[in-house]
């Protein structure tokens, strides 16, 4: 059986120092901040990240260059036969395209296997656990590879943003739009189905933002995953940027008391996201698990 090194980003909200004690090898993901690169987890913590964010920081993101990228492959190979590489998704970044391009060099063929199955956060997540479980069970790089994007698209994503200060920074909405909205406490719901991050809903107020979010994200696991519910192998996520901790802990109840027969995972939203969404947005999702037995 390979020695099977599973390496991540850290869009998945698993940090560089949580993923080495879980046996997960995670790329950190630059943010430049007023003209300066962090990387996640390494150099800035989310606290410090959402800090500089609410004190009106320039903040944009970018990929991992190609070297930081290659130079983790050559560390891992030294020590394993094979590496699965699950970067987010290729509709939200360029990492998994250029990532897919450099596996191709003969220094990394047959060797590094690049996963693209469209998800980021705890979905990104839940494939890492995926891969380990899948590599326990003795299956080869390129047989997770294969595994993991049939099964692409077995999740779902929604997240509501408090602000619509940040989508205006980021272009994707107008100026005016941004003002018309705050203005009406309108509360956009967003989702994630694959590659793109899209508009879904406009709501008043967070509350009505969860609870669309809760009614469309039951309507999904009872039309789109029925079979997966029936079998055990689908669980419910939590992720947010920074909020008061109370507000937080009443969302996790309101998960576990509306999908009381399903696992609640919970995983920060990352920079990444959190550069689009600013503070106090709130996702929820399903997604399929592999069991560990």
């Amino acid at each position: 059986m390979p020695e099977i090194a599973i390496m991540t980003d850290s869009n998945c909200g698993i940090m560089p120092a949580e993923g080495k004690k879980m046996g997960i090898h995670v790329l950190p993901m630059p943010v430049i901040i007023d003209g300066q690169t962090y990387y996640e987890g390494i150099d800035i913590s989310l606290e410090e990240f959402h800090q500089k964010q609410i004190s009106g920081a320039d903040i944009t993101t970018s990929q991992p260059s190609p070297g930081d990228v290659t130079a983790m492959w050559d560390d891992l190979l030294k020590t394993h036969d094979e590496i699965v590489f699950i970067p987010m998704s290729s509709g939200l970044s360029n990492t998994c395209q250029t990532a897919s391009m450099l596996s191709a060099d003969d220094s990394y063929s047959g060797k590094v296997f690049v996963v693209d199955n469209h998800r980021i956060s705890v979905t990104q997540a839940q494939s890492v656990f995926d891969a380990q479980v899948l590599a326990d069970k003795g299956k080869t790089g390129q047989e997770i590879r294969e595994i993991l994007e049939k099964e692409a698209l077995d999740a779902s994503i929604y997240i509501a943003v408090d602000t619509l200060e940040y989508l205006k920074k980021g272009g994707r909405i107008t100026a005016a739009a941004a003002a018309v909205g705050t203005v009406l406490k309108l509360k956009p719901v967003l989702t994630i189905q694959g590659d793109k991050l899209d508009s879904f809903a406009k709501t008043r107020g967070m509350k009505a933002a969860f609870k669309t979010m809760l009614d469309v994200l039951k309507k999904d696991i009872d039309s789109r995953f029925p079979h997966l519910k029936e079998q055990g192998l689908l669980k419910v996520g939590i992720a947010n940027t920074v909020m008061d901790p109370e507000k937080l802990e009443h969302f996790k109840k309101e998960m576990e008391e509306n999908f009381p027969d399903m696992e609640l995972f919970y995983l920060p939203l990352t920079m990444s996201i959190g550069t689009h969404t600013g503070p106090g947005a709130l996702g929820i999702g399903t997604v399929r698990f592999h069991k560990n037995d």
